[in-house]
Protein backbone atom coordinates (compact mmCIF):
# COMPACT_ATOMS: atom_id res chain seq x y z
CA UNK A 1 0.00 0.00 0.00
CA UNK A 2 2.90 2.36 0.72
CA UNK A 3 4.36 1.80 -2.76
CA UNK A 4 0.93 2.26 -4.36
CA UNK A 5 0.37 5.53 -2.51
CA UNK A 6 3.71 7.10 -3.43
CA UNK A 7 3.48 5.87 -7.04
CA UNK A 8 0.07 7.55 -7.40
CA UNK A 9 1.45 10.71 -5.77
CA UNK A 10 4.47 10.70 -8.10
CA UNK A 11 2.32 10.14 -11.19
CA UNK A 12 0.07 13.06 -10.24
CA UNK A 13 3.15 15.14 -9.44
CA UNK A 14 4.50 14.46 -12.92
CA UNK A 15 1.18 15.58 -14.42
CA UNK A 16 1.14 18.76 -12.30
CA UNK A 17 4.75 19.62 -13.09
CA UNK A 18 4.04 19.34 -16.82
CA UNK A 19 0.93 21.49 -16.55
CA UNK A 20 2.00 24.20 -14.13
CA UNK A 21 4.34 22.93 -11.39
CA UNK A 22 3.60 22.04 -7.79
CA UNK A 23 4.49 18.35 -7.83
CA UNK A 24 6.46 18.64 -4.59
CA UNK A 25 3.17 19.36 -2.79
CA UNK A 26 2.27 15.71 -3.45
CA UNK A 27 5.52 13.75 -3.35
CA UNK A 28 6.92 15.15 -0.10
CA UNK A 29 3.75 14.78 2.04
CA UNK A 30 3.13 11.29 0.62
CA UNK A 31 6.57 10.14 1.77
CA UNK A 32 6.07 11.66 5.21
CA UNK A 33 2.64 10.00 5.42
CA UNK A 34 4.08 6.52 4.87
CA UNK A 35 6.54 7.08 7.71
CA UNK A 36 9.75 8.55 6.30
CA UNK A 37 11.45 11.16 8.53
CA UNK A 38 10.95 14.68 7.07
CA UNK A 39 14.59 15.17 6.01
CA UNK A 40 14.73 11.79 4.24
CA UNK A 41 11.31 12.40 2.69
CA UNK A 42 12.49 15.73 1.28
CA UNK A 43 15.66 14.19 -0.17
CA UNK A 44 13.78 11.24 -1.69
CA UNK A 45 11.17 13.59 -3.13
CA UNK A 46 13.91 15.64 -4.80
CA UNK A 47 15.27 12.49 -6.45
CA UNK A 48 11.77 11.45 -7.54
CA UNK A 49 11.12 14.61 -9.58
CA UNK A 50 14.70 14.88 -10.90
CA UNK A 51 14.10 13.28 -14.35
CA UNK A 52 11.44 15.85 -15.19
CA UNK A 53 13.97 18.67 -15.14
CA UNK A 54 16.15 16.87 -17.68
CA UNK A 55 13.17 16.40 -19.99
CA UNK A 56 12.27 20.06 -19.63
CA UNK A 57 15.83 21.19 -20.34
CA UNK A 58 16.02 19.01 -23.47
CA UNK A 59 12.68 20.38 -24.61
CA UNK A 60 14.06 23.92 -24.45
CA UNK A 61 17.53 23.12 -25.82
CA UNK A 62 17.08 25.54 -28.75
CA UNK A 63 16.35 28.40 -26.34
CA UNK A 64 19.26 27.43 -24.11
CA UNK A 65 21.60 27.47 -27.11
CA UNK A 66 20.90 31.20 -27.56
CA UNK A 67 22.58 32.13 -24.29
CA UNK A 68 26.17 33.31 -24.29
CA UNK A 69 28.30 30.34 -23.22
CA UNK A 70 30.44 32.37 -20.82
CA UNK A 71 27.38 33.77 -19.08
CA UNK A 72 25.77 30.35 -18.99
CA UNK A 73 28.83 28.82 -17.34
CA UNK A 74 28.79 31.59 -14.73
CA UNK A 75 25.10 30.98 -13.99
CA UNK A 76 25.71 27.22 -13.74
CA UNK A 77 28.64 27.77 -11.36
CA UNK A 78 26.51 29.98 -9.08
CA UNK A 79 23.64 27.47 -9.23
CA UNK A 80 25.93 24.55 -8.36
CA UNK A 81 27.37 26.50 -5.43
CA UNK A 82 23.94 27.45 -4.08
CA UNK A 83 22.54 23.97 -4.60
CA UNK A 84 25.54 22.46 -2.81
CA UNK A 85 25.13 24.82 0.16
CA UNK A 86 21.39 24.15 0.42
CA UNK A 87 21.83 20.39 0.13
CA UNK A 88 24.53 20.34 2.80
CA UNK A 89 22.28 22.40 5.06
CA UNK A 90 19.60 19.73 4.69
CA UNK A 91 22.20 17.05 5.30
CA UNK A 92 23.08 18.52 8.71
CA UNK A 93 19.51 19.49 9.63
CA UNK A 94 17.80 17.42 12.28
CA UNK A 95 14.31 16.16 11.57
CA UNK A 96 13.05 18.36 14.40
CA UNK A 97 14.62 21.51 12.94
CA UNK A 98 13.42 20.71 9.43
CA UNK A 99 9.90 19.99 10.71
CA UNK A 100 9.82 23.48 12.21
CA UNK A 101 10.40 25.20 8.86
CA UNK A 102 8.51 22.82 6.52
CA UNK A 103 5.02 24.31 7.08
CA UNK A 104 6.36 27.79 6.33
CA UNK A 105 8.21 26.56 3.24
CA UNK A 106 5.10 24.81 1.94
CA UNK A 107 2.96 27.88 2.56
CA UNK A 108 5.51 30.18 0.92
CA UNK A 109 5.75 27.86 -2.10
CA UNK A 110 1.94 27.73 -2.40
CA UNK A 111 1.66 31.52 -2.27
CA UNK A 112 4.50 31.86 -4.78
CA UNK A 113 2.64 29.55 -7.14
CA UNK A 114 -0.74 31.19 -6.62
CA UNK A 115 0.58 34.72 -7.13
CA UNK A 116 3.28 33.73 -9.62
CA UNK A 117 1.91 35.94 -12.42
CA UNK A 118 1.71 38.97 -10.13
CA UNK A 119 5.22 38.31 -8.82
CA UNK A 120 6.65 38.05 -12.33
CA UNK A 121 4.70 41.16 -13.38
CA UNK A 122 6.08 43.15 -10.47
CA UNK A 123 9.57 41.88 -11.22
CA UNK A 124 9.25 42.85 -14.88
CA UNK A 125 8.09 46.38 -13.97
CA UNK A 126 11.01 46.80 -11.62
CA UNK A 127 13.59 45.08 -13.76
CA UNK A 128 17.02 46.32 -14.65
CA UNK A 129 18.80 44.99 -17.70
CA UNK A 130 22.05 44.90 -15.72
CA UNK A 131 21.97 44.35 -11.97
CA UNK A 132 24.89 43.88 -9.59
CA UNK A 133 22.74 41.53 -7.52
CA UNK A 134 22.17 38.95 -10.24
CA UNK A 135 24.62 36.39 -8.89
CA UNK A 136 23.64 37.06 -5.28
CA UNK A 137 19.95 36.57 -6.07
CA UNK A 138 20.61 33.35 -7.98
CA UNK A 139 22.82 32.06 -5.18
CA UNK A 140 20.10 32.66 -2.57
CA UNK A 141 17.40 31.05 -4.74
CA UNK A 142 19.69 28.07 -5.41
CA UNK A 143 20.34 27.61 -1.68
CA UNK A 144 16.57 27.51 -1.17
CA UNK A 145 16.19 25.03 -4.03
CA UNK A 146 18.91 22.78 -2.64
CA UNK A 147 17.27 22.80 0.78
CA UNK A 148 13.63 22.57 -0.31
CA UNK A 149 12.56 22.30 -3.94
CA UNK A 150 8.95 23.49 -3.70
CA UNK A 151 8.08 26.58 -5.75
CA UNK A 152 11.60 26.85 -7.18
CA UNK A 153 10.43 27.42 -10.75
CA UNK A 154 8.22 30.38 -9.86
CA UNK A 155 10.98 32.04 -7.85
CA UNK A 156 13.48 31.53 -10.69
CA UNK A 157 11.11 33.06 -13.26
CA UNK A 158 10.60 36.11 -11.02
CA UNK A 159 14.36 36.44 -10.63
CA UNK A 160 14.87 36.32 -14.40
CA UNK A 161 12.26 39.06 -14.83
CA UNK A 162 14.23 41.19 -12.39
CA UNK A 163 17.26 40.65 -14.59
CA UNK A 164 15.33 42.18 -17.48
CA UNK A 165 14.49 38.99 -19.39
CA UNK A 166 11.20 39.18 -21.34
CA UNK A 167 11.11 36.10 -23.61
CA UNK A 168 9.07 33.53 -21.63
CA UNK A 169 10.39 30.61 -23.70
CA UNK A 170 13.99 31.59 -22.96
CA UNK A 171 13.09 32.09 -19.30
CA UNK A 172 11.47 28.64 -19.14
CA UNK A 173 14.47 27.09 -20.88
CA UNK A 174 16.88 28.70 -18.43
CA UNK A 175 14.63 27.72 -15.52
CA UNK A 176 14.65 24.06 -16.53
CA UNK A 177 18.36 24.03 -17.29
CA UNK A 178 19.36 25.57 -13.96
CA UNK A 179 16.81 23.45 -12.07
CA UNK A 180 18.36 20.32 -13.60
CA UNK A 181 21.87 21.45 -12.62
CA UNK A 182 20.73 22.28 -9.10
CA UNK A 183 18.90 18.98 -8.72
CA UNK A 184 21.91 17.03 -10.02
CA UNK A 185 24.18 18.33 -7.25
CA UNK A 186 21.40 17.91 -4.67
CA UNK A 187 20.77 14.30 -5.67
CA UNK A 188 24.51 13.57 -5.50
CA UNK A 189 24.78 15.07 -2.00
CA UNK A 190 21.65 13.31 -0.74
CA UNK A 191 22.80 9.98 -2.17
CA UNK A 192 26.28 10.34 -0.65
CA UNK A 193 24.72 11.30 2.68
CA UNK A 194 22.48 8.21 2.71
CA UNK A 195 19.27 10.27 2.77
CA UNK A 196 17.58 8.61 -0.21
CA UNK A 197 15.26 5.64 0.12
CA UNK A 198 16.09 4.24 -3.31
CA UNK A 199 13.33 1.62 -3.62
CA UNK A 200 10.81 4.43 -3.14
CA UNK A 201 12.76 6.93 -5.24
CA UNK A 202 13.11 4.67 -8.29
CA UNK A 203 9.42 3.76 -8.29
CA UNK A 204 8.50 7.44 -8.01
CA UNK A 205 10.94 8.48 -10.75
CA UNK A 206 9.28 6.07 -13.17
CA UNK A 207 5.79 7.15 -12.14
CA UNK A 208 6.58 10.88 -12.36
CA UNK A 209 8.09 10.39 -15.83
CA UNK A 210 4.94 8.65 -17.05
CA UNK A 211 2.83 11.32 -15.39
CA UNK A 212 4.85 14.05 -17.06
CA UNK A 213 4.19 12.49 -20.45
CA UNK A 214 0.49 12.07 -19.66
CA UNK A 215 0.28 15.67 -18.47
CA UNK A 216 0.74 17.13 -21.95
CA UNK A 217 -2.71 16.18 -23.37
CA UNK A 218 -4.32 16.98 -20.01
CA UNK A 219 -2.74 20.43 -20.08
CA UNK A 220 -4.35 21.11 -23.44
CA UNK A 221 -7.85 20.27 -22.14
CA UNK A 222 -8.00 21.62 -18.59
CA UNK A 223 -8.65 25.34 -18.09
CA UNK A 224 -5.73 27.02 -16.38
CA UNK A 225 -8.00 28.36 -13.63
CA UNK A 226 -9.00 24.81 -12.69
CA UNK A 227 -5.36 23.69 -12.51
CA UNK A 228 -4.38 26.69 -10.40
CA UNK A 229 -7.28 26.13 -8.02
CA UNK A 230 -6.41 22.43 -7.68
CA UNK A 231 -2.74 23.08 -6.92
CA UNK A 232 -3.63 25.90 -4.49
CA UNK A 233 -6.04 23.56 -2.69
CA UNK A 234 -3.38 20.86 -2.39
CA UNK A 235 -0.72 23.36 -1.29
CA UNK A 236 -2.84 25.03 1.39
CA UNK A 237 -4.12 21.67 2.63
CA UNK A 238 -0.60 20.27 2.96
CA UNK A 239 0.55 23.47 4.69
CA UNK A 240 -2.31 23.18 7.18
CA UNK A 241 -1.54 19.50 7.83
CA UNK A 242 2.11 20.22 8.58
CA UNK A 243 1.23 23.22 10.79
CA UNK A 244 -1.12 20.89 12.68
CA UNK A 245 1.65 18.29 13.03
CA UNK A 246 3.97 21.01 14.31
CA UNK A 247 1.53 22.28 16.94
CA UNK A 248 0.03 18.95 17.96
Amino acid sequence: MDILLIVIAAFCAGVLNTIAGGGTFLTFPALVFIGLPPVMANATSAVAVFPGYLGGALGFRAELARFDKTRMLKLLAVTFAGGLIGSLLLLVSSNKAFSLVVPFLLLAATLAFLFGDQIRGWAARNSRAVTPFGSVGLLLVSIYGGYFNGGLGIVLLALFALWGMVDLHEMNGLKNGLSFALSAISVAVFAAGGLVQWHYAVAMMLASTVGGYAGAPIARKLPRSVVRALIALVGFTMSAVFFWRLLA
